[in-house]
């Protein structure tokens, strides 16, 4: 036992070395901060350690650090990480080797890789291990977002597995405090651990508003008692579908400043709805769903933290490609921080079943390559904050594309398509004039025919340059170039050219897609381009 701890030991005081500098987050308002107050934007990924093995999936497959740097490599600055709580206060449990939580699922082969890919790991303890794999985050710069994700090590989650709410078989509020207590405890000191979430998805017959204020409040004060440097982060009720109840009624903490809330939103979450129904009307009731029960405590100045959304990333999920384009289109309307579901191309054990497929990761079933190219780099256009505390732009409004994660760029003088983000124009748009035009500038868009670019124009007066924001789902731009006929905004056959095209799937039609008229315009502060193009037009008169 000894040479474990002295290996791990080693470990920890080099990794605490390298990231001695990181920086501590906090909370202004509604933005998580750094010391120096800029903004910080989470954006994570999850990384389970929560399964029967209590051992963070992959690691018989690649080595700890190439999983880490292909964390980076894909634009992520976060790791979602989950444990179980007998893992720290089931002493038959923290006692165990990896070695021989492995044997004891007679995960044999598993042992073998984790041999050839991490051999140091497997004479460590669970808890060892879990920190080793923390310790080579921090290496890479990665923080960490600890996440308490179930008691009884495995899948998560049902509302009859005896760990949904305090008081079930497996969620004895004292223990769970506990094990809070001990993980708080031991990670004082990682800078790169930067938060701690107190329970993943609270669920079940005996959930209740007083019982979450009563324990929830208990936890929060018992890790910032034990790590005051990291965020709390609290999830709702109902699967953490469901923060609601906070409208009315706020938790009294001893602490300020480092308070986050948590949401998860993923498509079965209401069910078939994105498959049968209409997307317009589908998005923009749920969208407004999702404010209602979390995104009002935006404006009540706290952090919203979507803490887990993701889909099927073969792309064969009629029913999460619906869902993809709208809950796209509120990340970046809301610039929300958020953890993605997930990373694990594979399980070691998931319900029974060996090495089993995780069609939701971002990488393939060995490990080996993304899953799905596109629907990654449609996801890192959020990675990035649009919006900042510390920047000196003032805000402007950029045409986000849901669909391809792209934004409303200038090709030409007079003539626009979609482009990376980070190239867009800044608009402004007055519903009470109808019009969309370029910031400081002259230029307004103008529609022309169906299928025909729409232009930049100098003349804002007349009915082709009049756009409505119409459809449930508030992503059409409509213009009415006549009494009978209405144009929107569209993606040319090019797939990059903006153009205009008859309103389609606007109500009713469940088979009908939306997504290529979908623009969504989205607070900015994230370039000054406002100023580059007040310098451009004022050069052109």
């Amino acid at each position: 036992m000894n040479k474990p701890f002295s290996l791990l030991t080693i470990v920890i005081l080099i990794s605490l070395t390298i990231y001695a500098n990181a920086v501590q987050l906090s909370t202004s308002s509604r933005w998580i901060i750094d010391e120096s107050g800029k903004r910080v934007k989470l954006a994570c990924v999850s990384w389970p350690s929560h399964l029967e093995t209590m051992f963070a999936e992959g690691l018989s497959k690649q080595p700890v650090d190439t999983i880490s740097k292909t964390i980076v490599s894909m634009g992520f600055n976060c790791v979602r990480l989950t444990w179980a709580t007998f893992m720290v206060t089931n002493d038959s449990l923290s006692s165990l080797t990896v070695r021989q939580s492995f044997q004891a699922q007679n995960l044999i082969e598993s042992i073998g890789g984790i041999r050839a890919n991490n051999p140091s790991f497997l004479n460590l303890t669970l808890i060892q291990a879990f920190q080793g794999v923390v310790s080579n985050l921090g290496q890479n710069n990665i923080m960490v977002i600890l996440d308490n994700h179930i008691s009884k090590p495995g899948w998560c989650c049902s509302g009859t597995d005896g760990s949904g709410f305090f008081g079930d078989k497996y969620l004895d509020p004292n223990v769970w405090i506990l094990g809070l207590t001990k993980i708080a405890t031991l990670f004082n000191g990682y800078s790169n651990v930067v938060g701690m979430s107190l329970r993943n998805e609270l669920r079940g017959a005996k959930q209740n508003v007083d019982d979450w204020y009563k324990y929830m409040q208990k936890g929060a004060e018992a890790v910032h008692a034990a790590n005051p440097n990291v965020l709390v982060i609290l999830s709702g009720l109902s699967f953490d579908n469901d923060l609601s109840f906070l409208a009315k009624k706020q938790v009294t903490l001893s602490f300020t400043g480092n308070l986050v809330f948590e949401l998860h939103w993923y498509s079965f979450s209401d069910g078939q709805e994105w498959r049968t129904g209409n997307q317009n009307q589908v998005c923009g009731r749920i969208a407004s769903n999702v404010m209602r029960k979390a995104g009002f405590l935006l404006d009540q100045g706290w952090p919203l933290f979507l803490s887990e959304w993701g889909l099927d990333m073969r792309g064969v999920n009629e029913n999460d490609n619906r869902y993809f384009g709208c809950v796209m289109a509120v990340l970046a309307e809301m610039d929300l921080d958020w953890a993605l579901w997930d990373l694990p191309g594979s399980y070691y054990l998931r319900e029974g079943a060996y090495s089993p497929d995780e069609v939701y990761g971002l990488l393939s079933w060995d490990w080996c390559r993304v899953r799905n190219s596109s629907m990654l780099e449609r996801i890192q256009s959020l990675q990035q904050p649009f919006r900042g505390l510390d920047s000196d732009v003032l805000p402007y409004k950029i045409m986000f594309h849901p669909l391809t994660g792209l934004c409303v760029v200038r090709k030409s003088l007079l003539t626009l398509e979609l482009g990376p983000c980070r190239e867009s124009i800044p608009w402004i748009y007055a519903p009470q004039k109808s019009t969309l035009t370029i910031k400081n500038s002259f230029f307004c868009v103008k529609a022309d025919k169906a299928g025909q670019p729409a232009s930049l124009g100098f003349i804002c007066t007349d009915s082709r340059s009049k756009w409505q924001l119409i459809s449930d789902s508030k992503m059409h731009f409509s213009s009415n170039i006549s009494s009978d006929l209405s144009l929107c905004l569209d993606v040319g056959q090019d797939e990059k050219g903006i153009v205009t095209n008859p309103c389609k799937c606007l109500s009713r039609d469940q088979d009908c897609d939306p997504k290529s008229q979908w623009f969504k315009l989205v607070d900015s502060t994230r370039i000054g381009l406002s100023r580059l193009v007040n310098t451009r037009e004022r050069s052109l008169f």
